[in-house]
């Protein structure tokens, strides 16, 4: 029986932020200036899948101001359903964008502690009344990232789906310097949060990271996960090949218990913006999975949405699901 799906509202838990990026490829602050936009890896998921056609909601803490408000009104905008989001006091998630260029890597700053949703009352959550109505619920490691409050939040919210009969999809979205800043014991956590999943975004570190060993190749870590945790039954990746800032080859690999299907390599030139690509490529994968696609054509789609991604400023995939097909069939595979 599949474990997709395809009924009810696709919920999405985590941190909603304003990214400040220099303009252009310049360096943070060479001219006084930061362009602002909303962003946070389920709040990019919610906005892809509504934008491809989903009933889709946010589930949040946002800070009583005009920043939280703002915040909120982004996501509305594109069809989200926010009324689960609750304001509180506390201040907005940050971060700030170096976007590199050339052989200049890009940085990311986080300026997230004691944030309005670092510091709610998890455990007051009701997730029964979050989850109503909903048939799927999508989470990631960035959020169990913030403290221990949020990451028992989060195992809360995947225990809870699990018991209503929900889809979970987990992205990992390892952030090292997030875990570091508390001390997190991210392999524990993530196990615990993975052990609910069925739909799993991550690759063979992220399965040495909390499995412990060697990473090995892509098969035999997605073998190892599928054996420890009996939910699980997808596992789907990117690989990403960065010849300089402006010029990516990427490719996916999706895996099940009976096999694993791999993309060719797609090119992606003339970058405007990369950050996003990863949530793009699980909406677009979950897009895929929820109208009927088989594998072949889920993960070749998941990678289309991901490649569109960047061509688009801001956090959030905009293209609708003929712009990633016209990008698919365009044939940008590499040919060496």
């Amino acid at each position: 029986m599949s474990v997709v799906r395809s009924d009810g509202a696709i919920a999405c838990y985590g941190e909603v932020l304003l990214r400040l990026s220099a303009p252009g490829a310049e360096l943070l602050l060479q001219s006084p200036q930061l362009n602002v936009c909303v962003g946070g890896a389920e709040a990019n998921v919610a906005v892809s899948l509504a934008v491809l056609g989903h009933d889709t909601r946010v589930y949040s803490s946002l800070p009583d101001n005009t920043l939280g408000h703002a915040a909120r009104n982004e996501l509305r905008r594109y069809g989200v359903d926010t009324s689960p989001i609750e304001f509180t006091p506390g201040r907005m998630g940050l971060y700030f964008l170096d976007p590199g260029a050339g052989g200049r890597a890009a940085e990311v700053i986080y300026d997230r502690a004691a944030s309005s949703f670092a510091t709610f009352d998890h455990a007051a959550t009701s997730w029964s009344n979050v989850l109503s109505g909903a048939g799927w619920l999508h989470v990631s490691g960035v959020t169990a990232a913030l403290g221990a409050k949020v990451a028992e939040a989060a195992i809360r919210a995947v225990t809870e789906a699990r018991k209503l009969g929900l889809t979970v999809s987990f992205d990992f979205n390892y952030r090292a310097k997030l875990w570091q800043a508390w001390n997190g014991d991210a392999p524990a956590i993530l196990r615990q949060i993975l052990a609910h999943a069925d739909i799993a975004f991550g690759n063979e570190r992220d399965i040495a990271l909390i499995l412990g060993g060697s990473p090995g190749n892509a098969r035999e870590a997605a073998d190892a996960a599928f054996s420890t945790f009996p939910n699980l039954q997808v596992m789907a990746a990117t690989h990403r090949v960065q010849h300089s800032v402006n010029h990516h080859e990427l490719a996916a690999a999706l895996h099940t218990r009976n096999g694993s299907v791999e993309t060719p390599a797609l090119e992606v030139t003339h970058i405007i913006d990369r950050i996003g690509a990863g949530d793009a490529f699980a909406a677009g994968l979950i897009h895929a999975l929820r109208t009927g696609a088989n594998h072949n054509d889920a993960i070749r789609f998941a990678l289309g949405a991901a490649c569109i991604k960047h061509t688009i400023r801001g956090d959030f995939n905009l293209a609708s699901t003929a712009e990633i097909e016209a990008l698919l069939a365009a044939d940008l595979s590499v040919r060496r």
